[in-house]
């Protein structure tokens, strides 16, 4: 059974181009939902409030469309997931370490699902940034 957290976020005054380096970051996270279990997501259920607190560094890959890759730091804090860096970006985290993050920036909109374990994660994102159709995947670390 896999939880699902779909919160939205917006931002507001953002150069464009950070605000697009946001969105795509934001869209990795959320990517980490749909990533397969591992043995250390079975720990992950187990693990006690907090257990995946901390600032987390995502680096999103594009695998489809013309988006290139980057690296952003996310905070978890309890259930919720927000930006590290600068912005506003909201986002949720189950028990079991699934994410969802949903982001927007003026017309640009990206959407991701993963999953933390431990101290590592992954997932999948998509969105449409700057016009560009794009997806790839994510992986996270702390």
């Amino acid at each position: 059974m896999t939880i699902s957290v779909r919160p939205t976020a917006s931002f507001v005054s953002f150069g464009s181009i950070r605000a697009l380096r946001w969105v795509f970051a934001a869209t990795v996270l959320a990517a980490m939902a749909g990533a397969p279990i591992t043995a250390d997501a079975r720990v992950a259920r187990t693990a006690g409030p907090g257990a995946f607190d901390g600032i987390w560094n995502v680096q999103f890959n594009t695998r489809a469309g013309n988006c290139g890759s980057n690296s952003f730091p996310f905070t978890v804090s309890g259930r919720r997931v927000s930006s590290a860096g600068g912005g506003k970006v909201t986002g949720g985290i189950s028990p079991s370490g699934a994410v969802s993050v949903s982001v927007s920036v003026g017309a640009s909109r990206a959407s991701g699902s993963g999953r933390l374990s431990g101290n590592s994660g992954g997932g999948r994102w998509s969105g449409i940034i700057s016009g560009d159709s794009c997806s790839g995947t994510w992986q996270a670390s702390r």
